[in-house]
């Protein structure tokens, strides 16, 4: 059967129209944020350097491309067409007379949908995962850096023995089928995901303790959703299965957050170290706070710059690895769109056709970039203030 195409400016306008959800919802959120970019702190902050409007904007197109991807995507990217195998850019469906934008991979799955679909799993999984890694590592890093002495010394030498294992064949080891059968990830899992509620019932206590109207509202709304969320995540018991994770995807969260939570604690302690000094604190010693009302309303505060830069950072950073974990066949499941598992398919064939491995790569890189740019503008805002 006989493939028609079209020409590469079809090609580009045809990219270009699919993705009109996002110009909009970019529109929607960048014109108005750029004219009041005055009354809006430090975001706003980021709209008057070209550095900062081009990461912002960059990490916003891949974010809406995942939130409306089931919109901007032609096709399913499950789907095979068997005639399209391994067809150009500009191919066209006789059935469905859409076109295959980046052509065909070797199933015969459209390229340009499985690239739409990939930055889902990527915006879901890395900031996800950077998230908990960073409640992890700020709660153990306010005591360590504040207290010192053998609690700072039992922390360090945890967070050390973690950074000193080789990320890679940690990796590995984590993230190997094998491990899916046992109850490490899930044991490892049940761990880290209750920083997050032990952090934000602390942070309330310290704050509304003689508030108790406030004090038992917010204590109520972090345990009920807190308490949801870690039975979707670790017991797979949501019952409105809002909440919920694969094996697979659970095994890559848990392995992120270990290795990147010992990073984060070594950030927060000598930030720590640092703002514990400051007259401020003295102050607050001096009114008789608590020590983790100080750590947390009078210290953090104060780190929230560089912690911010870092995050940014560490997103891209695990983006780029869980690219490197699907490259290698590991983690996400075979036929899972995201960007490192195309580029493996892709790459197998590379001598005989490019074009299925450049859209993912260049997503990829395309992401990161935008991650890299929008935390050197943060870190100079931060410098500034």
């Amino acid at each position: 059967m006989q493939i028609e195409y079209v020409g590469a400016f079809q090609i580009i306008v045809g990219v270009l129209v699919r993705f009109w959800p996002v110009w909009l919802a970019l529109a929607v959120v960048m014109v108005p944020s750029y004219v009041a970019r005055r009354r809006l702190g430090l975001y706003g902050q980021l709209y008057d350097s070209g550095v900062g409007l081009a990461g912002v904007g960059i990490c916003l197109f891949w974010l809406f491309t995942a939130v409306f991807s089931a919109t901007v995507s032609p096709f399913d990217p499950l789907a095979q067409i068997p005639v399209m195998k391994d067809a150009l850019p500009g191919a066209i469906d006789a059935n469905s007379g859409q076109v295959y934008l980046f052509g065909g991979d070797k199933l015969a799955r459209d390229v340009f949908s499985r690239m739409v679909f990939g930055s889902r799993i990527v915006l879901i999984i890395a900031p996800a995962a950077t998230g908990f890694a960073l409640m992890v590592g700020i709660t153990l890093g306010l005591p360590a850096g504040y207290y010192g002495g053998k609690i700072d010394s039992i922390l360090s030498f945890l967070a050390n023995l973690v950074l000193a294992f080789p990320v890679i064949l940690l990796f590995y080891l984590l993230v190997t089928p094998g491990i899916m059968d046992t109850p490490i990830p899930y044991g490892l899992a049940g761990v880290f995901f209750l920083f997050p509620i032990v952090f934000f019932s602390v942070l309330f206590w310290t704050r509304y303790k003689n508030r108790p109207d406030r004090l038992y509202i917010l204590l109520g709304l972090t345990l009920v959703i807190g308490g949801w969320v870690y039975a979707g995540l670790v017991f797979d018991a949501d019952p409105l299965d809002i909440v919920s994770i694969a094996p697979n995807q659970l095994n890559i969260f848990v392995a992120v957050v270990f290795a990147s939570s010992p990073g984060v604690f070594r950030i927060v302690r000598g930030l720590v170290m640092d703002i514990k000094t400051r007259d401020y604190v003295a102050a607050a010693q001096t009114r008789g706070e608590s020590p983790w009302y100080i750590m947390l309303w009078e210290i953090l505060p104060n780190a929230r710059g560089p912690l911010i830069v870092d995050a940014c950072l560490r997103i891209g950073y695990t983006t780029i690895l869980l690219g490197t974990l699907g490259y290698f066949g590991l983690g996400l499941a075979p036929e899972s769109p995201d960007w490192g598992t195309a580029i493996k398919d892709a790459s197998r064939l590379l001598r005989q056709t490019i074009h299925p491995a450049l859209p993912p790569t260049i997503a990829l890189m395309s992401f990161v970039l935008g991650l890299n740019l929008l935390a050197d503008s943060l870190r100079e805002q931060s410098m500034k203030d």
